[in-house]
This record gives C-alpha cells, structure tokens and sequence, in this order.
C-alpha cells in the first residue's frame, strides 16, 4: 500500500491556522500524483499511525491532489497539518468505495469524519398524570404515566400548538393544584376552567383533555366532527354565546390544519433530509413523517473536510443501516447529491428506496422546514463554541496581529435629522455577547445631518470612557460604511493614542476599508472571515435602526397629545406615563385623563379623541 511519511507536523492547536512545511507539503504533492485516476477510498493518519479521516473519490488523484493545491481554509489546514501518512484502496465504482468508507469509518471513528453522535433532546408536549392535567412544554421525558407528543422540529412549533390549546381548551396553568376559595386571574380571563375553586367537573375537564390529545395526534377531523356538533347542538338549544365560541374553534383548527408544515394526510412512509454548511461545518436534519404526521427530528453537526456531495452520501450511509431502516421514498435537499446511495440501500438493506427533490409544493414545505432547522442548529453551535476558524481567517484577511476575539461594531440611525443615534454591538468570539450592547444619543449635531461627525463623538464617547477606566479595549473595530467613516473613526483613535484594528464595511458591495489603504479589500461572498463581518455590521443595523424607531414613536405620542391646546410637554408625559399608551389614553375615562393631566374636562375630552384618532391611524 503507497504511504508517504513526511516529517515534522506542526502541533497547532485546531482554533488557530496552522502552517503546513513547505517541505512537507511539497513531497505530498509529488506522492499523490501516484494515485490512479480511478474510484476508491483514502486513509490519512497522523504521527502515531491513528487513523485521523477516511474519504471516497470518484477519482483518487484528482481528489487526494487538492489538499495539496491552491489556498486551502483554516479547517483544511488544520487536518493537512496533522497528515504524516496516506494510503489508499482501489474500489471498482463508486458504490463500492462509498461501501469501504462506511465500514472503515465505523470501524475506526477517524477524528475529522462525520459523527452521528446526537446528544440533544429536542422538546415534546406533556400532558400530565394527574387527576386534572397540565400541557406544557419539556425536554426531559419522564416515566410517570405522563403523555408525550412529539419530539417537534423546533420550540416555536410547540409554541403554536400550545396557544392554540389555551384559546380552544383551556386547562390548569398552576404547577401545584391547591383549593381555593376564588379562582385566580387566569379564570377570570377564560385562560383557565378553575379546577381549583371547583368550577369544573373532573368529567367535563377531561373531555378537552382527549380534545387536546386529538389535536396533538394530528386526529383533527375528528376533532372537527366533534367540534361542529356540539356547535349544531348549542345552537338549537339557543345557547348562541357558547355556538359562537364552537363556531370560532372549527375555524382555528381549520387553519391550524391548513397551514401546518409538520401533518398532512399522506399516509406513505417517508424521510427528509436537509443539509446546511457553513465554514468549516456542516449540519444535517432529518424529518420522519409517518400516517402523515412528524414523529421523529434528529439532528446531527460535524466538521466538514470533505466536498458537500461527499458528506451527504457518507451521512445516509452511516445514519441509515439493519438498526435503522430507510423508508421506500427519501426526499433530499439535492437528490443528486445522493450519488451511489440507492445502490447502497438496494444491495446492502435489500430495500429499493427513491431518492427524490421536493418538487411538489406540500413536500417543498416540509423540506423548507428541515433546512430552516439545519440552519438554526448551526447558528446554536456558533453561539456555543464560536466561530474560531473564521477568526483566524479575519485576522490574515485584515493582518490585524491576533485573533480578533473581541470586536465592536458601530452604526448611526436617524430620520432627517431628528433622533439620531449610534450603536455599539459587541462580539465575543465570533458570536454576539448581548449583556455588552450600548448606544448613544448623539448630542452634538443641533439637529444637522452629519454621518461622520456622529461617528466622531459615538466613538470618542466610548474609547475615552474605556481608556479612563484602564477597560478592555477590542482587538477590531468595525463601523457601517466607507472611507469617510473608517477616517473619521481613525481621528478619534489616534487623539486618544488607541491602536485596536479598525475596519469599514459598506453595505452595497460588502468592501471593506481599512485605514490608510486607497482601494477597498474585497473577500469571496462565502468567506467566512466576511460572514464575521456581515453579522457584525447587520447586527449594528438593526439595533440603531430599532432604537431609532422608539424614539421617533415616542416623540411622535408626545406630538399628538401636545397638539391639542393646553397640553404641554410635562402633562403629556404625565399622561403617557400614567396610561401607558396611546392606546391607554384613547380608551381611559375622560375624568380619570382630566384628573391625571390636571385639565378641565373639555380638554381631556380632545385629549382622548386625538389619542383614539392617532391610535386607529396606526
């Protein structure tokens, strides 16, 4: 078997960028070329002979000859780095190589190969054993007697369901059911039957109790049934109050049913698996719908060192097997990313299973949703462990002198003139670390329309409070826009003798500017150092333009109320601070308005019709 054995890998640590030996990299070049044009599987070890990555080839040179060529990212370099040895096996087809890297990997569990080590619990719905049950949410299954439905592609699915169940069947919302004498709040608004005060039978309680299973098990036309019924039966007895409210509740499960992406009424066996990547991972979900409804979610997220088509077949091969069979029809985000997957199915399971694109419309929605999770799942992960490949990438891209671990980004929101204001958004690693948000109200424009000048005093307003403090400072700065803000950025650092990296990042093309160069940098649109950037400068965006916003609503309540005569600035905070609202004021007393703001009764008679029209108006 062809090995080559060059020596010397460095021991980087995999959150850095290693640099791999010329010298090393040189004699690996000249080593693949060896390989055959042909399929097979490939083995890389490390300086103790542990198998460290098993990958498939449709073309072993072609495949083995790119980790060696051209700029790699800071993942590829990591494994390129730790490679003291290579081998390969020839195989006849690519079938049978994706059948040998299976069997390896499972034998061997290699270092940077997918995982399909899955340790979340994804939550369900509980409904409880008690004599008067609770519905809620959980993520801890406990063997009780109590009922589970799910696991749910996500917590605001259940959320829906949950809101459903407190409009349509209300059940207790106390942890601990205690008598009472009167029944709490939750009664009074109709959020809850009172089992406690004995409002309700334990017969009547458990019938929308098996209303509430019907709708979790997906029997809605059941449901439904029973629900036109009773609305059928009220009305003939001329109980129009409680038809009305029956009527209401047909139409919510309607929807509900109608808009649902988890149940539908196909009754055929079927998987969708979705499949999202990022830099240096790559996330994988798949959606088990079985009688028409989703019974089953896993979702699994690993390194990524391989190409997308690789990944995917090597996922469906491990993740499927004799413990875990496929279903006959497999929908797939790309379904000719399958590759040689059917094949496999067929011969090694003894199962001719389809593999399809969610072409039609009620299956485009299922998988719309699977890849929404894949998304969210990486998003989780980056807020867990950050995103130090990135970071390693930025630092080269801007040759800031270390890993920008702690970065600021700035932003000016303003309307006209009016409320203009700067936010400062802080990351800590790669990912948002909220506790540490900030904004200022800019003091010094008079009501001009000046960018820069905003930029001067937001970052003066900062960087001398933390200079003066003896505070951290970041390792980058980055502000929304160009050469004029990056210059007008750089002025403040320089008085106050700050050297943090600074960088500018303009929205339309996403360049970048950094001080003293003339032309701007632009990075590939997948870069990950530019995804660093991008949530940075779109996180700034948002919270100025969201703090901009309040503002002008608030002045604008203020407008309205000081609008009519005898209404200054001082009552109409008084009466906003008293009501709560526009709203608040549009539907308080007349006398309690005359009361709180101090006016004859006429005038808060004008007060309360302005506030009503401005409400209604928007």
């Amino acid at each position: 078997m062809p090995s080559g054995v060059p020596a010397g890998a460095p021991e980087d640590s995999p959150l850095s960028a290693p640099i791999v030996e010329v010298g090393k990299k040189t004699r690996f070049r000249a080593f693949v070329r060896q390989a055959p044009e042909a399929p097979g599987v490939y083995i890389m070890r490390d300086s103790s002979g542990t198998i460290i990555y098993v990958g498939k080839a449709k073309v072993l040179r072609n495949r083995l000859s790119s980790y060696f060529t051209g700029r790699k990212d800071t993942k590829t370099q990591h494994l390129v780095s730790k490679i003291e040895s290579i081998e390969w096996t020839l195989a006849g087809s690519e079938y049978d190589a994706l059948l040998l890297e299976n069997n390896l990997i499972k034998e061997h569990s290699p270092r940077y190969n997918i995982s399909l080590k899955d340790g979340r619990t994804y939550p369900s719905i509980r409904i409880t054993a008690e004599e008067f049950p609770r519905v809620f949410r959980t993520r801890r299954i406990i063997a009780d007697g109590s009922e589970f439905y799910g696991p749910f592609p996500s917590a605001e699915t259940i959320d829906v369901y949950l809101e459903l169940i407190k409009q349509l069947f209300p059940l207790r919302r106390c942890s601990v059911l205690r008598k009472r004498e009167t029944p709490c709040m939750y009664y009074h608004i109709g959020r809850c039957p009172g089992p406690c005060a004995g409002k309700i039978s334990r017969e009547v309680y458990q019938e929308r109790v098996n209303q509430v299973r019907k709708l979790l098990s997906g029997e809605t036309a059941e449901l439904l049934s029973d629900l036109r019924i009773k609305m059928e039966g009220a009305a003939a007895e001329f109980r129009f109050e409680e038809a009305a409210k029956l009527r209401d509740a047909v139409k919510a499960v309607e929807l509900f049913v109608g808009r649902s992406k988890i149940q539908d009424f196909n009754p055929a066996a079927r998987d969708y698996v979705a499949w999202q990547d990022e830099g240096d991972l790559i996330a994988f979900v798949v959606f088990s719908m079985r009688e028409g409804k989703l019974v089953g979610r896993d979702a699994f997220i690993t390194a990524l060192y391989s190409a997308e088509d690789e990944a995917v077949q090597t996922f469906l091969a491990g993740y499927y097997g004799p413990e875990r069979l496929p279903p006959l029809s497999l929908y797939l985000k790309k379904a000719a990313a399958a590759g040689p997957a059917a094949a496999y199915f067929r011969r090694n399971l003894g199962l001719k299973v389809s593999i399809l694109s969610p072409r039609e419309e009620k299956h485009a929605a299922i998988m719309s949703l699977a890849v929404q999770n894949a998304k969210e799942e990486l998003i989780k992960k980056r807020r867990e462990t950050g995103d130090e490949a990135a970071l390693a990438q930025l630092r080269d891209a801007l040759d800031l002198p270390a890993l920008p671990r702690f970065i600021e980004g700035f932003d000016i929101a303003q309307l006209a003139g009016r409320n203009t204001v700067a936010s400062l958004v802080s990351f800590r690693n790669g990912v948002p670390d909220k506790k540490n948000y900030r904004y200022f109200r800019i003091r010094s424009l008079g009501g001009a329309i000046d960018d820069f000048a905003s930029m001067r005093e937001a970052v003066a307003r900062r960087y001398s409070r933390l200079v003066n403090e003896e505070a951290e400072l970041p390792d980058l700065i980055l502000v929304d826009g160009g050469a004029g803000q990056v210059s007008a950025a750089k002025e403040v650092l320089d008085e106050l003798g700050l050297d943090c990296g600074l960088a500018g990042l303009a929205k339309k093309n996403e360049e970048i500017y950094l001080p003293g160069r003339t032309d701007p940098l632009v990075l590939a649109k997948d870069s990950p150092a530019l995804r660093v950037l991008v949530a940075v400068r779109d996180e700034t965006h948002r919270f100025a333009t969201g703090l901009s916003q309040k503002l002008r609503s608030k002045s604008l309540r203020f407008s309205v109320l000081e609008s009519v005569k005898g209404i200054g600035e001082a009552r109409s905070k008084r009466l906003l601070k008293t009501f709560g609202s526009l709203e608040g004021v549009a539907e308080a007393e007349v006398e309690s308005i005359a009361k709180a703001g101090g006016v004859s009764r006429a005038t808060a008679l004008a007060v309360k019709e302005k506030a009503a029209l401005a409400y209604r108006a928007g």
